[in-house]
């Protein structure tokens, strides 16, 4: 059975100067599916935001949970969007 394809979206605060974990995360996300994503999206945004959906589901959100999300964390809400966990 094919797995599903699913869209992540990491919104960051440029501002802040978040990139380097914007591009670590994406990353992440690249080398653990290659082409089993429809899409990863980011999203440049301000005000100390950094949230990430997966199939939109808001999986991570820097206000709601505090920091960055480990990359472990939204790999394992992708597999289970996916169908997989």
């Amino acid at each position: 059975m094919a797995k599903k394809l699913v869209k992540v979206t990491i919104t960051y605060c440029s501002e802040c100067g978040y990139e380097p974990q914007t591009l670590a995360l994406a990353d992440a996300l690249m080398r653990e599916f290659r082409h089993e994503l429809a899409e990863i999206e980011i999203i440049p945004w301000y005000d100390g935001s950094f949230d990430v959906t997966v199939a939109g589901e808001l999986v991570h959100a820097m206000y709601r949970d505090g920091g960055f999300p480990e990359s472990q964390t939204i790999i394992d809400a992708v597999k289970r969007h996916q169908g997989d966990a």
